[in-house]
């Protein structure tokens, strides 16, 4: 009798309050969907075959993990709210007789219904959209889609094991909270918080500093290498500051606002004001969290997309020419060229041919001193790097340009990648060059590009400079080969492949070949995998901001029901209500929006430095790609705003007719 009695109270407690539940289970069934999914592309052998697989693969397991986290700090939140709501009615039943054990039964019971029906839902709807999401990385990847269905038993295992733990975990919070809380407590938990928080200025201003040392790491740092260690710092600093200003700050400035009373004693900016102050406490770290999560919808969505958007660019710019092999020498540039006139002759034409001699090293730089290893032992090298130096001749600078530069012989020419470089001389071993003028690119040679080290390319008089570098030097001159053909991709790569296996057959053959065409796809897939991955973390913190929103909104409506209603009592119309109303949930609700708008401004300085690694064509392409994000953004956000809106109307004044008070 006392199990059906605990099961029925169990149930009812759950279908009571499905408009708590509702949204609870399907964010929970939601996340569950998308770990199993990321999980069984990652374990996915078909995946890993596909050009590029590897890399994708590696993004996969990563964005498992961030998965991982997010839904052990996403449903512990969202339980509070429930946990919340539900304290009145557990303490009427311990008032009622009820003993807290008994309590801890139905808690139990609604805990574990939430979880099965969550796991079970939540796997079928991974499973059923499993092959989806493996086709549309397919897709993304340039493979070939496979009949058949996977169904990854890993996957499964890792699911159950991970979220079996979160509802456990959280099941002990919600026991910890029923047993420790006095019945008095938990009838009136839904009206604490209705105390007018104090203005803690020194948390306020910390929260203000937090955020402006954030903001100054992002613009300051200028070091491709050091730019992940001080993103890290600087998000921390941000996500610090951010939580500060909405718990603190935000009272603070309401305080602020108390105190004029120009603005203050106005009906319309006394209720909004006065309303916002009581509930900030509470408000205020849901915002704070609505703030982050939309900002990392907007980093990630802006980043990947400006990838892929510029991905020819990028192949462009890393393989200029359609064949190429660099760090050979005379011999491997003449057989080379005879080989790929010899391939050429079956079906393509060679258009261009491009060879010349350089010199590179690995240095230090110290201002406008390049240190780097030298024959006498001295400092510099691998050990000390911090950028490479590539060293030419005018004369082949000229030859390749079409240009007819001059240069004294204590002159040079810079081009410098990565970096800032403003000095007008640049010293190496005990030789002083005046910068004569800075250039736009560098012969061709892609290595350049995907070098993560800020490269100095640097065009000297003549070979007596060439020679005099490399013989202080403890590095020997190469020579960089390219072509470019007349012919589809196709063929292109099967000349490719058919100059590796003749190099693989040469004694005298020496460098790296790579062919544009076939580099493309492997780049291309590359990019596309941190797209789908972006895409797919973007759409979860989007559904943790929704939800986020949709149970401030319905715990706020609750709680401002009561003293709406008694403002009603003492004259005020229902317009002013309204007015009241809108004006409230208008700067609470886009305070975020606003917030992670400026978050993104300030960290694109810093993001650019990743994109600048992974090769990014153009940062106009990423400020595009930024603004059109945001405005979709906001657009999606504006409606939630609507929907959201209305229901804390009806929340607040039930008895009203609804009206668009959105509008």
């Amino acid at each position: 009798m006392r199990k059906r009695l605990y099961n029925r109270l169990a149930w009812d407690g759950i279908g009571k309050n499905w408009k708590l539940y509702f949204p609870y289970i399907l964010s929970c069934v939601l996340t569950i969907a998308m770990y199993y999914m990321i999980k069984s592309l990652a374990l996915n052998d078909g995946v890993q075959a596909m050009r590029g697989g590897d890399s994708v693969v590696l993004l996969l397991g990563l964005g498992s993990w961030v998965v991982m986290i997010f839904a052990v700090i996403f449903l512990f939140y969202t339980n509070s709210f429930l946990m919340k709501r539900r304290k009145k009615e557990f303490g009427l039943y311990n008032v009622l007789g009820m003993e807290k054990r008994h309590l801890c039964r139905v808690v139990f019971l609604e805990t574990m219904y939430i979880a099965l029906i969550s796991l079970g839902l939540g796997l079928l709807a991974g499973v059923a959209l499993g092959k989806l999401m493996f086709l549309l990385l397919t897709r993304a990847l340039g493979g070939e889609a496979t009949l058949g269905f996977h169904l990854s038993g890993e996957a499964i295992v890792s699911t159950l094991g991970l979220f079996a733990g979160i509802f456990f975990l959280i099941l002990l919070n919600s026991l910890r909270q029923v047993r420790k809380t006095a019945p008095i407590e938990l009838l009136k938990a839904e009206s604490y918080g209705e105390r007018e928080p104090k203005a803690k200025w020194l948390l306020a201003l910390l929260g203000a500093l937090c955020l402006e040392a954030g903001y100054v790491i992002s613009q300051a740092v200028d070091d491709p290498l050091g730019a992940m260690f001080w993103f890290f710092v600087a998000v921390v600093l941000v996500i610090i500051g951010t939580y500060l200003l909405f718990t603190a700050g935000s009272i603070a400035l309401l305080k602020l606002l108390q105190k004029n009373r120009r603005y203050y004693y106005k009906a319309r900016h006394f209720v909004s004001v006065s309303g916002m102050m009581y509930r900030m406490k509470q408000n205020a770290v849901g915002l704070a969290n609505i703030c982050i999560l939309a900002t990392m919808v907007l980093v990630m969505i802006s980043a990947t997309a400006s990838l892929v958007a510029g991905a020819e660019q990028a192949v462009r710019l890393r393989y200029p020419y359609d064949l190429a092999n660099d760090g050979t020498d005379e011999y491997t540039a003449a057989w080379l060229s005879q080989k790929t006139a010899e391939a050429a002759a079956q079906g393509a034409v060679v258009t261009e041919e491009v060879s010349y001699s350089y010199l590179a090293m690995y240095v230090l730089r110290q201002e406008d001193v390049l240190v780097t290893r030298a024959v006498d032992g001295s400092p510099g090298g691998v050990a000390y790097t911090e950028g490479i130096a590539y060293f030419i001749t005018l004369e082949d600078y000229n030859r390749l340009t079409g240009e007819s530069r001059t240069l004294a012989e204590d002159e040079i020419l810079l081009y410098v990648s990565k970096v800032d470089y403003d000095q007008d001389t640049l010293t190496i071993f005990d030789r002083t060059y005046t910068v004569a003028d800075r250039v736009d690119s560098f012969l061709g040679n892609g290595k350049v590009m995907a070098y993560i080290y800020p490269s100095y390319c640097v065009v000297v008089r003549d070979e007596a400079q060439l020679s005099y570098l490399e013989e202080n030097s403890i590095y020997d001159l190469a020579m960089f080969w390219g072509a470019n053909l007349d012919a589809d991709d196709e063929t292109k790569i099967q000349i490719y492949q058919a100059l590796r296996q003749a190099a693989s057959e040469e004694e005298g053959y020496f460098g790296s070949l790579e062919c544009q065409a076939w580099e493309r796809d492997e780049l291309v897939s590359i990019y596309n995998g941190f797209f789908f991955l972006g895409v797919f973390l973007s759409v979860l913190f989007m559904i943790a901001a929704i939800l986020v929103i949709y149970y401030k909104q319905i715990s706020e409506g609750y709680e401002d029901r009561r003293r709406f209603e008694i403002m009603q009592q003492v004259g005020m119309s229902r317009l002013e209500v309204k007015r009241a109303i809108r004006s409230q949930v208008l700067t609470v609700f886009f305070l975020p929006l606003a917030m992670a708008g400026v978050h993104e401004l300030f960290a694109m300085s810093i993001i650019l430095q990743f994109m600048d690694v992974l090769m990014l064509a153009s940062h106009s392409i990423y400020y595009i790609t930024a603004a059109v994000s945001f405005a979709l953004f906001a657009g999606v956000y504006a409606m939630v705003y609507a929907l959201t809106a209305r229901t804390y109307y009806r929340i607040v004044s039930p008895n009203a007719a609804v009206n668009n008070i959105a509008a």
